[in-house]
């Protein structure tokens, strides 16, 4: 199984969108560790969204999908309509 997730950061207000064939709980403490990556500017990740595949090819295409958007308003309405 594999997870494509958005993480939220309220210090940045930006959104980080992956995908993991991990827990995503564990893919978050990753990027709240120390490390060079985007998500190490700010601790306050949040798991704001998530959803499950069979394949790394469907959670990857997902993840591109959600990526090529390019409009917060999108995401936004996204992870509204999962709360």
């Amino acid at each position: 199984m594999y997870t494509v997730y958005i993480l939220y950061s309220y210090l940045a207000d930006k959104f980080y969108i992956g995908y993991t064939g991990e827990p995503v709980e564990t893919s978050l403490q990753k990027h709240l560790a120390t490390h060079k990556g985007f998500t190490a500017k700010y601790d306050d990740w949040q798991i704001v969204y998530t959803e499950t595949f069979n394949s790394k090819e469907d959670a990857t295409k997902k993840e591109k999908q959600i990526e090529n958007w390019k409009s917060r308003k999108m995401i936004e309405m996204l992870v509204s309509s999962t709360e």
